[in-house]
């Protein structure tokens, strides 16, 4: 059975799962499905067509399933799907879809989104990421496993970040991300790649150097974008931890940072 501050406002179309504790002041709209074991701190406003997962907790004054900023939405019946153990800090707000796309905003499993960080409309967000504070994300901008967002990024709509990429504080991200790589600055661009987060991940020595060779096949050798997609493709064959850059490539359409 939920339990639910009397201060709430829960609509009765609202399914909760049980163990679902609601705190004070909480707004919950009709077409919200929260699942067992999840918190909702107080003053959160949970609304749209939003299902929720296991096991998340939202602290203080989030806003989510909130409607799309986008001028375009006329109020159809987009969503909103967060999966299981999310951690959602203060002043979150999380956009549900636009038709423009496909109608879908996802958040995955065991992310850790800091305070007053954006997720836009149409957004789709992997699992085991962090996205510190102030972190805004754009309409369509899609986030790999494993990635950490540093403080203040902000990333253009469209935009692509792979998996175990990194931004370091107020990177600006205008293009595409490839794997494992470490972007900053404004306009944001290559520096390294996150060699730290792939040894607390468990990647050995021999996966870390492949990376790094693959890194400078992009962006020190002077090779053609084309040339070096074709060497580290060909590398791939034997060497697995390369295939995130395999499957990056063609969905990389702005274009990747440089």
């Amino acid at each position: 059975m939920a339990i639910i501050h009397p201060s709430a406002v829960v609509h009765p179309g609202a399914e909760l799962d049980e163990n679902v504790e609601i705190g004070p002041f909480c707004v919950i709209g009709a077409r919200v499905r929260i699942g067992a074991g999840s918190v909702v701190g107080p003053h959160c406003i949970i609304d749209g067509v939003t299902r929720i997962g296991r096991n998340n907790r939202f602290h203080g004054s989030s806003h989510i399933g909130c409607a799309p900023q986008d001028k375009k939405y006329r109020d159809e019946p987009t969503e909103l799907v967060i999966g299981d153990g999310n951690t959602v800090f203060q002043f979150v707000t999380i956009s549900t879809g636009t038709t423009q796309d496909g109608g879908l905003t996802c958040l995955g499993d065991d992310n850790w989104i800091m305070a007053y960080v954006h997720i836009a409309h149409d957004c789709m967000v992997g699992d085991h990421t962090i996205l510190a504070n102030n972190t805004t994300l754009a309409g369509h901008v899609h986030v790999g496993d494993w990635v950490f967002l540093g403080g203040f990024t902000t990333v253009h709509q469209f935009c692509r970040i792979g998996p175990h990429a990194m931004t370091a504080f107020t990177a600006a991200v205008t293009q595409d991300v490839p794997p494992y790589i470490t972007a900053a600055g404004n306009r944001a661009a290559p520096a390294g790649i996150n060699s730290e987060g792939l040894r607390r991940r468990g990647f050995d020595a021999g996966q870390i150097s492949e990376i790094k060779r693959a890194y400078k096949l992009l962006y020190r050798q002077g090779l053609s974008y084309e040339e070096a997609r074709a060497q580290i493709t060909a590398r791939a064959a034997e060497r697995p931890e390369l295939q995130p850059f395999v499957d990056f490539f063609p969905q990389a359409s702005r274009g990747l940072i440089r």
